[in-house]
């Protein structure tokens, strides 16, 4: 198994930055990055994009496609109890406090 996944950005290797010029003089191209997996990315997008950007690209191109694999049909709800106000008394600004209630 590869230590590295190439970016998935469907524009990455379009960015004209040092790090993905490649070639020898005369026949140079722009190349997509390549991501090193590791702990700190593992199982997460940034092993799949090298920037934010990337990441924006492809949502932006796939959206609709992404929805479709888990598309929602009615919302979520979360039961809470009653909301309570307070104003706090060293700053005087008022807090609202919202408890989840936990169904034993």
């Amino acid at each position: 198994m590869s230590n590295y996944n190439w970016c998935h950005g469907p524009s990455c290797h379009k960015s004209h930055t040092q790090d993905r010029i490649r070639g020898v003089k005369g026949s140079k191209v722009l190349r997509t990055r390549k991501i090193k997996l590791d702990k700190w990315n593992e199982g997460k997008w940034f092993s799949y994009f090298c920037s934010q950007g990337c990441y924006t690209d492809f949502m932006h191109k796939h959206i609709i496609e992404t929805i479709a694999i888990a598309p929602r049909t009615e919302a979520l709800e979360t039961p809470i109890e009653n909301p309570t106000r307070y104003t706090n008394e060293h700053t005087g600004w008022g807090h609202m406090e919202i408890k989840e209630r936990v169904d034993n």
